[in-house]
């Protein structure tokens, strides 16, 4: 038996595999993720023609596009504790209805307030989702099991991500006619989304009832008990640490490779590399890590390819060099995305009952560094002149989480 089985609490869910209509719920999941990451992107991959069509000024084009991991820091904290009490699959029922509505409202903005409380609704309806889906995973499957069950939801945020940019922008919005209708049309989809969540929620909790594990304690106990576990306390550097880094670096990185001679097209394809290989690093060696015993180990592990990664791009001034590096860094962010959702269920005093409190918290807190990154890589480049110092502190960072991940080892 590994270290960290031998550490675990013992597995409370169910001996037998989870019903089929777990497996449907955490299917529906995926796509409610992706829809999140869809429209929460499809502001950022149209923002210049907004930025014209509305007359925003370049601070109020910046704040709409950090709206939604800002409205995460104050809402997140108690989203996550109301998420343990009215349990996951409403928690993302609610959510996923909320982000269609402001995909519609943002369809029709006529100016900046409009379209600042539009998205910022958005960002509520993401709290839902984001926090929901773990607590859900942690209440219908076993705990062998959680780890391989967040990958399946995180596939579908990477895809909506990428649909945003990849489809959406080049593809859909064109042949709608524009923004206007694109937005319009998302929204409407994405309320569909949600009716059939609700739909398939009723049929599944006349099939196969959530366990309950939810808890009558206020939302301000609960997360002033998770706030004082040690292992919380260093999965949120982990958390702040991994958002620093993935929007850093995925903020700036065809920036830098075009800065340093690379042609636009061959940048473009680097920087969708570092989406895939997270990807493949969240379907792939996260739940190998978990099949193995060896959750908590690959924390550290995966910090320090953050931190050679970052590093070494920093320094490198060849595409190809860079392009590999940008890889070993996707792969460490694809491992630690599905963890830090996953781990909060073994651990002493959160366990099910709490793991949307400690994932609220984790990402509340995180989301600080996830707005920081990028704005800390573009201010050292105006201060300096170069990329180098910004990298270097990203690369920094990584080595952060690998103190902390050798925490976790030991709490």
């Amino acid at each position: 038996m590994s270290t960290d089985d031998a550490r675990a609490p013992a597995d409370d869910g169910p001996a037998a595999p989870p019903p089929g209509a777990s497996y449907a719920l955490l299917l529906l999941g995926s796509l409610a993720y992706g829809c999140l990451l869809f429209a929460w992107f499809s502001l950022p991959a149209y923002l210049p023609t907004v930025r014209a069509d509305l007359a925003l000024s370049n601070t109020q084009a910046g704040l709409l596009a950090g709206a939604v991991p800002l409205t995460y820091v104050p809402i997140g904290l108690f989203s996550g504790a109301l998420t343990d009490r009215f349990g996951g699959e409403r928690a993302v029922g609610a959510g996923v209805t909320l982000v269609g509505i402001a995909q519609l409202a943002r369809s029709a903005a006529p100016d900046f307030p409009t379209m600042l409380a539009a998205t910022l609704l958005l960002g509520v309806g993401g709290t839902g989702v984001t926090f929901g889906l773990p607590k859900l995973v942690a209440d219908r499957f076993p705990e062998r099991l959680v780890g391989r069950a967040s990958a399946v939801y995180l596939v579908g945020s990477t895809l909506g991500t990428a649909a945003a940019f990849g489809l959406g922008r080049p593809t859909i919005g064109p042949a709608l006619g524009g923004w206007r209708p694109f937005f319009g049309a998302a929204g409407a989809a994405i309320v569909a989304v949600a009716a059939c969540w609700w739909a398939g929620l009723a049929v599944a909790e006349r099939v196969a009832a959530v366990p309950s594990r939810t808890r009558s304690e206020s939302s301000l106990s609960a997360l002033r008990a998770v706030a004082r576990i040690r292992a919380v306390a260093l999965l949120v550097v982990v958390g702040s640490v991994y958002l620093f880094v993935v929007h850093g670096l995925q903020g700036w990185l065809t920036a830098v490779l075009e800065s340093r001679g690379a042609a636009p097209a061959l940048a473009a394809r680097v920087t969708t590399l570092l989406v895939v290989a997270q990807l493949a690093g969240t379907v792939g060696l996260a739940p190998l890590a978990e099949r193995l015993g060896h959750r908590r180990a690959a924390v550290p592990v995966a910090g320090l390819a953050l931190a050679v990664g970052t590093g070494g791009i920093a320094l490198t001034g060849r595409p190809l060099v860079a392009a590999a590096l940008v890889a070993g860094v996707g792969l460490g962010l694809g491992v630690v995305s599905p963890l830090l959702r996953a781990l909060p269920v073994e651990l002493e005093g959160v366990g099910a009952e709490r793991t949307g409190t400690a994932v609220g918290l984790v990402f509340a807190v995180g989301e600080l560094g996830g707005f920081a990154g990028p704005a800390l890589v573009g201010a050292l480049r105006d201060a300096t002149g170069s990329f180098v110092p910004g990298l270097g502190v990203l690369a920094a960072a990584g080595l952060l989480a690998v103190g902390a991940g050798v925490g976790l080892l030991d709490a």
